[in-house]
This record gives structure tokens, sequence and C-alpha cells, in this order.
């Protein structure tokens, strides 16, 4: 029954299910995954989520929720290997619904927050960031994570950086880039360093981070000199619940 829905939503779509052909990225599984013109349309499947694929000329076309973006993630990242365009593509698809990860929205009128998700089995961490109005993060590298970003709510400004060369020796930037609701970015220790800031003095930002392998401390970089220091990371909350302060521990990574 499951199948034969799925088959009827794509019939809904105008497409016939001779149309869609299997990606050479497709993972067999709960969850396949497959692309064409990089959009997915989810649907559930005995317990998991199937992706059924669907043109951009359909006009209604539906986003996994979280709780399926979730799921999709955890059968990604049963494999050793991770497919760097495979995880960017679904996080992609999913399109932002506040009603989904309000609850996980921790605000700090100080800083930005880190509030954890999901733990991905100790594969990843999945957490939603929140940004005050005017909040940023130092410059800081990824100890040798994958790192994605993809925006919520509001706007965001990534700023990439070369390595620093040597001590004493200011910055160099290589890339600024504005990010807005729905886009996704991707970075790791190869392609530099970076800094994430909400620029509006008016309006709070909120966006959804995947870290693979998680780590519990980062390097953080002096613009001017390119003095690295390293510091702890820690959570805001958890599961949407907030953790108890014991101390203060700077918060760097994202």
């Amino acid at each position: 029954m499951a199948s034969t829905s799925c088959i009827e939503m794509l019939e809904n779509l105008n497409y016939s299910v001779n149309e869609i052909k299997p990606s050479p990225r497709m993972v067999v599984g709960p969850a396949v995954l497959g692309s064409i013109n990089s959009r997915k349309l989810f649907c559930r499947v005995a317990g998991g989520v199937v992706s059924l694929l669907a043109m951009e000329q359909a006009g209604k076309l539906k986003s996994a929720s979280l709780v399926e973006l979730i799921r999709a993630l955890h059968q990604i990242f049963e494999n050793d290997k991770i497919d760097v365009d495979e995880v960017r593509d679904l996080l992609e698809s999913y399109k932002s619904d506040p009603s989904e990860w309000l609850k996980y929205a921790k605000f700090d009128k100080y800083r930005y927050t880190r509030n954890l998700v999901d733990e991905g089995n100790g594969k990843f961490n999945l957490m939603i960031l929140c940004w005050g109005e005017g909040h940023g993060s130092s410059i800081h590298d990824h100890s040798d994570s994958h790192c994605f970003l993809k925006l919520l709510q509001g706007q965001l400004k990534e700023t990439l950086f070369h390595w620093p060369d040597g001590e004493g020796k200011e910055l160099n930037k290589k890339l600024e880039t504005i990010l807005q609701e729905n886009q996704c970015t991707y970075i790791n220790d190869s392609l530099g360093v970076h800094r994430v800031e909400n620029l509006s003095h008016t309006e709070v930002a909120v966006s959804l981070h995947l870290y693979s392998p998680p780590f519990d401390s980062c390097n953080c970089f002096d613009e001017r000199t390119g003095h690295k220091k390293k510091v702890g990371v820690t959570f805001t909350s958890k599961f949407g619940e907030i953790i108890p302060s014991t101390k203060t521990v700077t918060q760097e990574n994202n």
C-alpha cells in the first residue's frame, strides 16, 4: 500500500514512473537518494524514507520534514565514506519550517547559541545555531571535520580566509558570501578557515549545521596577527532542553 501511494503521488504530479531514472549515486535502503534537477520528493515507506524524484516543472514539490531529513542522514552516514554532494543535496531538499525546529531554537542575549538536535549515532552532530542581532563567530577551523551549514531563517554572512601564513601576519580573505534562507554551504579545513556573522541589527538568524565527525574543540584565529588559540565548545541545549551552565566555555565552531 505504501509504494502504491507513492506512485499515486507521482501520477498526481503528471509524471510516469518510467520517467524516473536511478542516479549513479543512489543508495539502496530505507532512504533511496537520487536526483533529477537536484529536486527531491520524499514519502514514508515501511517506516523509512524513500526519495521519489520530481522535476522542477512539477509546480507542487514536497520537501522532507525535519524528522525525515534526520532519518535520511542516518542512512547516509551508515557508510564510512561521506559523499559531500549527497549530504548537501539532502540538506537543500529540506525547506525550512519553523514549526518543526522552533523547539530547538534557544537564543542568548549576548552570543550565538549551539543547540543539539541529533547525535547521529556518533557519526555526526546535527544542531541549530541561533544568532541574535549583530552576533557572530570568531575566525575558526573545524578540527578536520566536514561542516555543512543551511540557513533556516534570516541572513548570514560567511567570510572565508586562507590559512595563516605564519605568526604576526594578517589573514587574507578568499571569499565573502551572503547566505539567504534555505541556502546551504560547506567547508572543511582544506578550504580554509571562516567567520559567520548576522549583520542585521533588527533581525535574528537561525541555521542548521552538520559536523562529521563531531568535535569538542577547535582553533580560533586573530584576523590581524594570525595568532591561534585552541578553545572548547559546548551546547546551550540538547534535544530542546536547556543545559544548566556550570562554567563559561568559548563557543566558536559553526
